[in-house]
């Protein structure tokens, strides 16, 4: 009986075990479909992901971030800035003016030192006769427009009288009622607005008086920049290291002489298109020929915005006073004068350093009008220029092309002791592979000629 019960024990052992439930595929449900029912993936073009896109993923936000951080902070730099230089406006106006003028007067200024005579005597008889010479012309041109004035009036009725005949008459055929009711509603607007055209008018009459006072500290503020100015340049060498000298020496020169080279070519181009525009009318007989010929000229310190404006009120003078036929003939000469001015003098402007797109200039003088009003128009050009100048300058020195070094091959150093410094041109080598270039021993030479006629008075 034990033999049996092993011998059954023994078979038990030996069936085959009971099979693993987990193992059973699962059933088809309304949860779990059947693995039948799910269609086979198709084969997609996409590459597979590397192992690396995670990690250059990573590393391409963080460099996203990072510039990005840097420019909201180069922009939060430039508001406070701005906000900095509107706050100081008042005070920067006149220094700004006072340079602009000392370019046009430091070339008389150094032909009377080089005739002997003293800095502050040669720079007071430039600014003298500088100052004399702008009341010459208000002087020369009020008794004209005043004189004038009268007939130019009555040629205004006039037009306006015809432009009452024309308007009543076929095609419009408007009636006298019509136009009396206008006229009521342009009067009414008129006198209900007065209080605000008032307070315009104040307004006006206040910037006219701020100008004024701007202007004579700018006259000013010109006197001590054209008496003093030489020693400008080494006492701010001075300041820096004998590394940075030459680039502030460098810089500070090429961005006098984009304003100078600005102000002269402008200056030259405002007189051709004075001239020959001025010649136009006066052979027309128009009205009003110097003060539109030096409203032209002012204009040409606007590029572009002030040209159109002079010719735009030229045309108008001569179809008030002389009727639509002068007026084409005006609007020729104005076009012909422009496209002169547009082919011929603007590209030796551009070739002369300026090298401003016309896109740019229109841009620059948009903001600065949008911005300052007229002084902002005024200004806008010289300010582009000189950000052009310091951008090209920073971009030859990042790519080692030493742009502190003059075409002459020689470049601008600081030099002295502790009785004071001056600023002298050494030549140097060719530029080396890395963009430095080594001065040469015993080679320095061609002291600045600016600094060369106030060495008897070098600061300290």
């Amino acid at each position: 009986m034990i033999s049996r019960m092993r011998l059954r024990s023994s078979d038990r052992s030996g069936s085959s075990p009971a099979p693993d439930r987990s193992e059973e595929a699962p059933t088809a449900s309304g949860r779990t479909p059947s693995f039948a029912a799910v269609p086979t993936a198709a084969v997609s073009a996409t590459p597979a992901p590397s192992p690396e896109r995670g990690p250059r993923l990573r590393k391409g936000v963080r460099a996203l971030a990072v510039a990005a951080a840097q420019v909201l902070l180069i922009a939060a730099g430039i508001v406070v800035v701005g906000w900095v230089l509107g706050k100081l406006w008042s005070v920067l106006l006149p220094v700004i003016l006072g340079l602009l003028f000392a370019t046009v007067l430091w070339p008389p200024t150094r032909l009377l030192r080089r005739l002997r005579f003293p800095p502050a005597l040669a720079a007071l008889v430039a600014v003298v006769g500088f100052l004399a010479a702008i009341v010459g012309i208000f002087v020369w041109i009020v008794p004209q427009v005043a004189g004038e004035a009268g007939a130019l009036a009555d040629a205004v009725v006039a037009g306006l009288q015809d432009l009452q005949a024309w308007v009543t008459g076929p095609p419009l055929n408007l009636g006298e009622d019509q136009i009396g009711q206008a006229v009521d509603q342009v009067i009414n607007t008129v006198q209900n607005n007065a209080q605000t055209i008032a307070s315009y008018a104040l307004t006006g009459a206040t910037a006219i008086g701020s100008f004024l006072i701007n202007l004579v500290l700018a006259l000013v503020l010109a006197f001590f920049f054209v008496k003093d100015g030489p020693r400008w340049l080494p006492w701010l060498a001075a300041q820096t290291g004998t590394r940075v000298a030459p680039h502030v020496a460098a810089l500070s020169y090429k961005m006098w002489t984009a304003v100078s080279e600005f102000i002269r070519l402008q200056a030259l181009v405002g007189f051709v298109d004075a001239f020959f525009i001025g010649l136009g009318l006066w052979i027309l007989d128009v009205p009003l020929v110097l003060p539109l010929a030096v409203l032209t000229f002012l204009g040409a310190f606007i590029p572009i915005i002030g040209a159109f404006v002079a010719g735009a009120l030229a045309v108008v003078v001569a179809l008030v006073s002389q009727g639509f036929t002068t007026a084409l003939i005006v609007l020729g000469i104005v076009l012909l004068v422009q496209q002169l001015e547009g082919n011929v003098l603007q590209p030796i402007i551009q070739g002369r350093g300026l090298n401003l797109h016309a896109a740019v200039v229109i841009l620059a003088v948009a903001a600065g009008a949008n911005l300052a009003g007229i002084i902002g128009a005024f200004l806008a050009v010289p300010v582009a220029a000189l950000i052009a100048v310091v951008y090209r300058y920073l971009r030859d020195e990042l790519d080692g092309r030493s742009p502190e070094i003059a075409d002459d091959g020689t470049r601008v150093t600081v030099t002295g002791d502790d009785a004071g410094s001056t600023v002298v041109r050494e030549r140097v080598d060719a530029p080396a592979h890395d963009g430095r270039t080594d001065s040469v021993e015993g080679t320095a030479e061609d002291t600045a000629e600016d600094t060369a006629e106030d060495t008897a008075d070098r600061p300290r």
